[in-house]
């Protein structure tokens, strides 16, 4: 009965809180931590292994892209793609919404396994390790063997999940593997897929968790900034963002603070050691999906204005604005001197991160909210027309 109640009020807050159905300042700080092996830890480095590229979820791509790209392959499942994609060791790994996980060849865009699970999967994956890792719709989260596809162990959670895991070596050595699902918690696994601890809010947890030093940080729908222990699980401490301040994309980390948009119409820079804002960059009258990309010295994120903007990393005054003609969930990367976004208008941007100004665009037709991987020139992202597209470097 009482999973019944709980499964009844989250049905009513899915209804209050729309979009994110599509994530008092605590005493007692604590000391700094040891670094944390975490997947992914160099940004754009060996591949795309997680959603953003690394474990700080700052969006950075090693490299430089083109003045012009052209499709390289294109791969057709038989849902929407609005999962993002993740590549690592010459592989692409996407899931979509006709319920599969699928390994494509990143040179050829050909099929090497595919995996079914019993619902859509809109969550981008992670590979740590030698596994592959992702939730779905279907409440489980899976663990793969990258190169096979093969089944190695899941766990049901209480409800979708639509955020991607990240993975850390723990304190003794031991594989850790972190993710949220719409029941409110984030999970703890080994490697073995026991579960170490569960941290609980109160509402959804949408994004994806950051993590950084010992550190794990990511937003939830209860309208709060929540920092965790990587080792215990207990909370180091919160920030408190008002009513209707609900957080349902992915923050990033970068120089010790936190940068992420909400849907009380703020995108919002906080201090991490000690748990308080420090700017922000308000919208008239539109949330923030989006999770930011993060520059030497300036954040790209999209916005519900239709929109992708710019500030300044250290006051968060506006560089420029560059208008879409949809919504901008997607998130963007920044690779060079160049930023990469699609839209909802059905087409993906390259544009110029010193001027805002657009270098070139590729029209799909049908809305873009996966957000690109960038590996090696290339930029891989999936559309709701079914497909992922490759992009390579045009004449």
């Amino acid at each position: 009965m009482m999973m019944n109640g709980r499964m009844l009020i989250l049905l009513a807050l899915i209804a209050l809180l729309g979009a994110c159905d599509e994530d008092r300042p605590r005493s007692g700080k604590t000391g700094a931590q040891k670094p944390t092996p975490t997947a992914g830890s160099a940004p754009g480095a060996n591949g795309w292994p997680l959603y953003r590229g690394n474990a700080a979820l700052n969006g950075v791509a090693s490299g430089r892209l083109p003045d012009q790209g052209e499709i390289a392959w294109t791969f057709e499942t038989k849902g929407a793609v609005t999962a993002s994609p993740v590549v690592q060791d010459g592989v692409v790994y996407v899931g979509s919404c006709d319920q599969k996980m699928y390994a494509i060849d990143l040179k050829t865009g050909k099929e090497i396994w595919s995996f079914e699970t019993d619902d859509m999967i809109e969550a981008p994956a992670m590979v740590f390790e030698g596994r592959l890792y992702f939730g779905s719709c279907d409440f489980f989260f899976y663990a793969l063997d990258s190169k096979t596809g093969e089944l190695k162990w899941k766990y049901e959670t209480g409800e979708k999940i639509m955020g991607s895991p990240s993975g850390f070596r723990a304190k003794d050595g031991t594989l850790r593997v972190v993710v949220g699902s719409h029941d409110g918690s984030l999970y703890c696994f080994n490697g073995a897929g026991q579960k170490m601890w569960t941290y609980t809010t109160d509402n959804f947890v949408n994004g994806t968790p950051a993590m950084l030093d010992g550190k794990i940080v990511f937003g939830g729908c209860d309208a709060v900034l929540h920092i965790v222990s990587t080792e215990t699980g207990g909370s180091l401490d919160k920030i408190e963002l008002g009513a209707d301040c609900h957080v349902a994309g992915s923050v990033a980390l970068a120089g010790g603070k936190v940068f992420f948009g909400h849907y009380g119409n703020q995108f919002i820079c906080a201090d991490l050691e000690e748990a308080k804002l420090e700017w922000d960059y308000p919208s008239p009258r539109h949330g923030f999906f989006s999770s930011p990309a993060i520059g030497k010295d300036r954040v790209v994120f999209g916005g519900r204005d239709r929109h992708i903007h710019c500030v300044g990393r250290s006051d968060g005054k506006p560089k420029w604005k560059f208008k879409t003609g949809r919504k901008v969930d997607a998130s963007p990367v920044i690779c060079g001197n160049r930023v990469v976004c699609g839209s909802g208008d059905g087409r993906l941007y390259v544009i110029d991160l010193k001027t805002g100004k657009k270098v070139w665009s590729y029209e799909i037709g049908q809305p873009i909210f996966s957000s690109a991987a960038v590996v090696d020139g290339m930029i891989i992202v999936g559309s709701n027309d079914k497909r992922l597209y490759a992009f390579k470097s045009g004449m």
